[in-house]
């Protein structure tokens, strides 16, 4: 069962934030086609927003074709986001997880670790990092 979290200082609306959680459970196999959502009285319950926040986040999740509202019944999962399968995703964020604390071991803080990733994306596939 997904859980919804809203980071306020953040500066992602609420409603970007529950559909980008529900993406990412998805990605990660936390959520699978058929599952159902839960109600939007559960979520405003949990994560302390206002009821039209997270239907709108519904509504882009439907428009993107992920979720599909069944009248009386809830919202479902209709479909996963383009990429790989949620094992993949599962075993990558494994590994990432060992080297992030590999990275901590040897002294980056958070920043240096973030640093590092965005310099990371952004070269080249073809060039070393120093």
């Amino acid at each position: 069962m997904i859980r919804f979290r809203v980071d306020w200082r953040s500066g992602v609306p609420p409603y970007q934030q529950i559909a980008q959680q529900v993406r990412q459970a998805l990605r990660m196999g936390v959520l699978d086609v058929g599952d159902q959502l839960p109600s939007v009285r559960e979520v405003v319950a949990a994560a302390v927003v206002n009821a039209n926040t997270v239907l709108k986040a519904y509504r882009d999740l439907e428009r993107e074709g992920l979720v599909e509202a069944r009248a009386g019944q809830g919202t479902f999962v209709r479909a996963r986001p383009p990429g790989p399968p949620p094992g993949t995703h599962s075993r990558l964020g494994r590994a990432l997880a060992s080297w992030v604390r590999q990275a901590r071991a040897a002294g980056l803080d958070d920043e240096a670790i973030e640093s590092l990733l965005r310099v990371t994306l952004q070269a080249p596939a073809e060039e070393d990092i120093a």
